[in-house]
């Protein structure tokens, strides 16, 4: 393991005793709030300290065993030894390097996916409607609920926009690096000829705000309309103007509910969406400095980038950002999404290990 992982290591050891002695003292006992604030990292810091105290134990197993490598009669307990320590050093390793990045708090909070018809016309709101059925049925795998939000849909039935609220466990960690432009190569259902046609769709993956952190919106720069619900809503939504449209006036940034039954219901649920925006926009912006920087891939936030490929005549899926190609195209519409989004994940954390290296050989 690299001297500047051990060293980050070795912190939280020392922290843990500091954390130990805190948790003691009465007058933190009596303040709560703080009392469960150092109890939470407690969890975590013990969680790292126990794990780097085996990859330590595992250490010096694998060293005694190696020392009794030259002892004829020990020669082949110790190999055995040597194969074991050295596997689970491996994959402590491996752990641990994992529980040392930065975690985005975000990434366990429920999420917003939008998902709008670009180039292509009747083709491309198919297409959109393909990528809705992906995101459910990926969901319903990981044991997700959906719930529609808006919904405009085409003529052929696809959806010019839509957007759907998805939650569970680390929803938005899972979904954060599908935001951007998916390409579609096909055959459409309105071809006669045969021939392969290219569209596109984008997708917006917002962490859906935590009240407790969530910026605030002055009520003076909203404006809020309401208007009746078009589509498969339901008699109930149809009889009255139950739908809501919220417009931040500052940025133009709009959202809109049209899916419960109640107009209090969908402002609500339209103010979540609206707070999700802008709290994207300013994360892009933010991404968008440390992409300068870090010349960073995945997770700009630049909606305007071509980030994946679906090739249907070839069943192939690639997504540009990593150079990731699979042929399964079919199960992965099917919700067979796993493989692409721990890829994604994985490639995260990779660049986010060089960032840490790179950080502490400045330092």
């Amino acid at each position: 393991m690299k001297p500047f992982l051990i060293q980050q290591l070795e912190r939280y050891a020392l922290r843990l005793t500091e954390l130990d002695f805190l948790l003691s003292r009465e007058d933190i006992m009596a303040d709560m709030a703080q009392f469960l604030k150092l109890s939470r990292e407690h969890a975590e810091v013990s969680a790292v300290a126990s794990r780097f105290a085996r990859f330590q134990q595992r250490s010096a197993d694998l060293a005694a065993a190696q020392a009794l490598l030259s002892d004829e009669d020990m020669r082949e307990m110790a190999a055995e030894e040597v194969d074991s320590a050295s596997a689970e050093l491996q994959t402590l390793e491996a752990e641990l390097q994992r529980m040392l990045l930065p975690k985005d708090p975000d990434d366990a909070r429920p999420a917003f996916v939008e998902i709008r018809a670009g180039t292509g016309g009747d083709e491309s709101a198919l297409f959109a409607a393909d990528l809705l059925r992906m995101y459910t049925r990926y969901a319903e795998r990981r044991g997700w609920q959906c719930a529609l939000v808006s919904e405009s849909v085409s003529e052929l039935g696809g959806y010019k926009e839509v957007v759907v609220r998805i939650e569970g466990d680390h929803v938005y960690g899972a979904l954060k690096f599908e935001s951007g432009g998916h390409r579609v190569q096909r055959v459409p259902a309105t071809e006669t000829q045969g021939r392969i046609h290219t569209s596109a769709c984008t997708v917006a993956v917002l962490a859906e705000p935590d009240e407790a952190r969530a910026i605030q919106i002055n009520p003076s720069d909203l404006r809020i309309d309401t208007f009746r619900a078009s589509g498969a809503g339901g008699q109930h939504i149809n009889k009255t103007d139950s739908a809501v449209r919220i417009t931040h006036l500052p940025t133009g940034i709009v959202a809109e509910c049209q899916d419960g039954r109640s107009q209090h219901s969908n402002k609500a649920q339209a103010l979540k969406v609206l707070t999700a925006r802008i709290q994207e926009k300013e994360r892009a912006e933010r991404a968008a400095k440390d992409a300068a920087e870090r010349k960073s891939l995945i997770g700009s936030g630049d909606r305007s980038d071509r980030i994946r490929t679906y090739n249907f005549p070839q069943g192939r899926l690639t997504d540009h950002r990593i150079n990731l190609t699979l042929y399964k195209l079919l199960t992965i519409m099917d919700g067979d999404l796993q493989d692409v989004v721990s890829a994604l994940q994985n490639f995260e954390a990779a660049e986010q290990l060089a960032a840490l290296d790179i950080g502490a050989q400045a330092g």
